[in-house]
């Protein structure tokens, strides 16, 4: 039987928000936070954080989970996920990102059953409910082959694009269209993963600034399904004061 582990890539440095993972969060930090809810959401997985900095390395030991130093120059999570499965060795690795604090059993079961399929790749979208979001190039779109459930692009614009209204959407025109948001949710075949790091960047990709484009670009199918499991993915100062909030 294949072996699915979840792996965490974890940096000690953001851009956005300095030493994100290590923020407290009623007095525990978010890393903290995001391993026991894994933990308590998918309990059949073995669990791993590939981190690149000791202080991260004692934040999840502490509360008992296992850890593998990765290195700390890596350009992207990929990198440090192929790195840590190395050394896992599992045969499907699902990618929980180590800020999403209110990551799904549910979800990672998702991808896991992806996986099982045959896919070389899998992700998860979740509808868009405001127009303000979907307008909002920080916020990812994807556009699926809807019989198939697997990933035709992934862009930063609104896509797809209401012609007939000249692009001006409202939130009703949203609920009623295929507007899907990307979630940073992965699961990786080990033989794609490994061969990651030395697949050619795309064009696209390095327009839009998305990673996964790459994948698509260089021919490999994206296997995409849809969750309504709500999500805060913690980018922000503003967005850890939600989750706060979220937890009362």
């Amino acid at each position: 039987m294949a072996l699915t582990a979840i792996i965490v890539p974890c940096r000690l440095e953001s851009t956005r928000f300095p030493r994100k993972l290590l923020h407290p969060i009623k007095g525990r930090p978010l890393l903290q936070w995001v391993a026991e809810r894994i933990a308590q959401q998918a309990p059949e997985f073995p669990l791993y954080f590939a981190v690149d900095h000791d202080l991260l390395a004692n934040c999840v030991t502490r509360a008992g989970h296992r850890v593998i130093m990765t290195n700390a120059t890596h350009q992207t999570g990929t990198d440090r996920l192929a790195e840590a499965n190395r050394t896992v060795k599992a045969d499907h690795v699902v990618n929980v990102q180590a800020d999403e604090p209110l990551v799904t059993g549910a979800q990672i079961r998702m991808l896991a059953r992806l996986l099982a399929g045959g896919a070389p790749m899998a992700t998860l979208a979740t509808p868009f409910r405001r127009a303000a979001d979907f307008m909002n190039p920080n916020q990812v779109k994807v556009v699926l082959a809807t019989a198939a459930r697997r990933a035709l692009f992934f862009s930063r614009s609104p896509l797809p694009y209401a012609r007939d209204r000249g692009g001006v959407v409202d939130d009703a025109w949203v609920l009623a269209n295929p507007c899907l948001k990307h979630l940073g949710l992965y699961g990786y075949h080990a033989d794609l993963l490994q061969k990651f790091a030395t697949l050619p960047a795309g064009r696209l990709e390095q327009i839009e600034k998305l990673e996964q484009l790459r994948v698509l670009e260089n021919g490999y199918e994206i296997a995409c399904d849809i969750t309504e499991d709500p999500t805060i993915g913690v980018d922000t100062p503003d967005d850890a004061v939600k989750f706060e909030q979220w937890l009362g």
